[in-house]
């Protein structure tokens, strides 16, 4: 049965915004004071907060921290409301949205539309990767990541005690492998190694979790690609110090259950045996970008984002904003600031339309700097012509993650989180439960009925 909903109640113009990520949210709190209504369509019910969520994986914060719920978020936004669906049409014709939901199909019409769908993460051709390689783009991978890495540990403990385990399976049991050296994978390699040297240290009686081996792979030649050399190289050391192994220049051409096996420039693959992989390279963008594409005619580059016009518009629909991970635009990075402030710009040439005063201004991306956190007290930054590193950085990098969560209890609660983790060693976020593991099972006994089934989860969509 499909409902409709009609663009507008009363005289207020209908604003539609597909997503609730950095570009959805902040488009629609953007609008709290215009004489529109808006509508936020999303597949979940919940604001996610992405650059903290491998803390979610490895016991640092809770999910409530990182995704708090939309609703709750937008609760004094009077003139915003939110609804739960995927997105699985887009007429630009008709402008009207098809989405499915447990309670039916809905079509929604719009006045003007901003798609802030984000991104999804990339195999880049390899999707039979995703089922032995959970990425780390939504709470369900966070938490899958969480009980294969707490996981990994308990499993080492138990084999431990049995006079048949052999040291090449306790050893895999114990080797963790990173895909991917941009700032989620070394923050990931760097809380592993937290964990093992410091967290978990006279937890366990039969293993000893500091004899783990941490393993960052990238195709590139370097740590933090886009980041200055100096702070390249300066995060790449602390890591070696905390016993992470580089494994840079080689790409990964296999990926299953018992190990990852790595491609060097001589052609040479490297086999490494290991029961837990997180992939952290690389990202596609929403399947919507290709929709909107097809009908608009404009072009989309090799992660699927739709080239749009300087405004942020969709070429020849100028009701049609595509901000954050959805577009490519001249100098703009898919970075979480970028989403905001390109959120934020349609936002802005919306309101000037509603008053009648000229639109189409280009977006200008300010760039306010990158950072990345290496373990605690130590973090790179780089600020315009400023390189800070070490200490300065790490609390920089806190004080920034903090001003942008949602909420103040979040930030209160994620505060105290970090006090009792980088400042004391405990993880008070340790629980899993056997909902991964179970799943996980059945996707594992079903591949091998039959093998030439799917192996991997479909790509996300909004």
């Amino acid at each position: 049965m499909q409902a409709s909903q009609g663009s507008a109640r009363g005289p207020r113009p209908h604003v539609l915004v597909i997503g609730s990520g950095f570009g959805g949210l902040f488009a629609t709190k953007a609008l709290a004071h215009e004489q529109v209504l808006v509508t936020v369509l999303a597949n979940t019910g919940y604001h996610l907060f992405q650059p903290l969520l491998y803390q979610v994986a490895t016991g640092v914060l809770s999910v409530g921290e990182v995704a708090p719920a939309t609703r709750e978020v937008l609760r004094r936004q009077r003139n915003a409301r939110v609804l739960l669906g995927t997105v699985t049409e887009i007429d630009l014709a008709a402008r009207s949205v098809v989405s499915e939901s447990p309670a039916g199909t809905l079509r929604t019409t719009y006045d003007m539309l901003i798609v802030a769908a984000g991104s999804g993460q990339s195999y880049f051709g390899h999707d039979e990767f995703a089922e032995f390689a959970p990425g780390m783009k939504t709470i369900d991978d966070a938490l899958e990541l969480r009980g294969r890495i707490f996981g990994a540990f308990e499993h080492a403990e138990v084999r431990a005690q049995d006079p048949a385990a052999t040291v090449e399976e306790l050893r895999a049991l114990l080797t963790f492998v990173v895909v991917g050296a941009g700032p989620t994978g070394v923050e990931m390699a760097g809380q592993i190694a937290e964990l093992a040297h410091r967290a978990l240290r006279d937890n366990f009686r039969n293993i000893n979790p500091a004899h783990v081996r941490i393993v960052l792979a990238d195709f590139a030649e370097a740590v933090l690609g886009p980041f200055d050399p100096r702070l390249r190289d300066r995060a790449a050391d602390h890591l070696e110090r905390m016993g992470v192994e580089l494994q840079l220049g080689r790409r990964v051409v296999g990926v299953d259950q018992d190990g990852v096996s790595l491609e060097g420039p001589d052609g040479t693959v490297t086999r490494i045996d290991t029961q837990t992989k997180i992939w952290a390279a690389g990202v596609q963008a929403s399947p919507l970008g290709a929709t909107l594409a097809e009908q608009s005619g404009a072009p989309t580059d090799r992660a699927g984002r739709v080239r749009v016009e300087a405004d942020c518009t969709l070429p020849g629909h100028p009701e049609v904003f595509v901000v954050g991970d959805m577009m490519s635009l001249d100098g703009v990075p898919g970075l979480a600031q970028a989403a905001m402030q390109s959120a934020e710009h349609a936002a802005g040439q919306i309101a000037r339309r509603l008053r009648g005063a000229p639109t189409g201004q280009p977006f200008q991306y300010r760039d306010k700097g990158s950072m990345a956190i290496v373990s605690r007290f130590y973090a790179v930054a780089e600020l315009g012509d400023r390189k800070v590193w070490g200490l300065p950085a790490w609390v920089l990098w806190l004080g920034v993650h903090l001003v942008y969560l949602i909420g103040f209890k979040n930030r209160l609660t994620t505060l105290l989180h970090w006090a009792v983790s980088f400042v004391g060693s405990g993880r008070s976020e340790r629980t899993a439960t056997h909902q991964q593991v179970i799943a996980r099972t059945v996707m594992l006994e079903r591949q091998q009925d039959d093998p030439g089934g799917p192996a991997t989860r479909p790509p996300p969509t909004p």
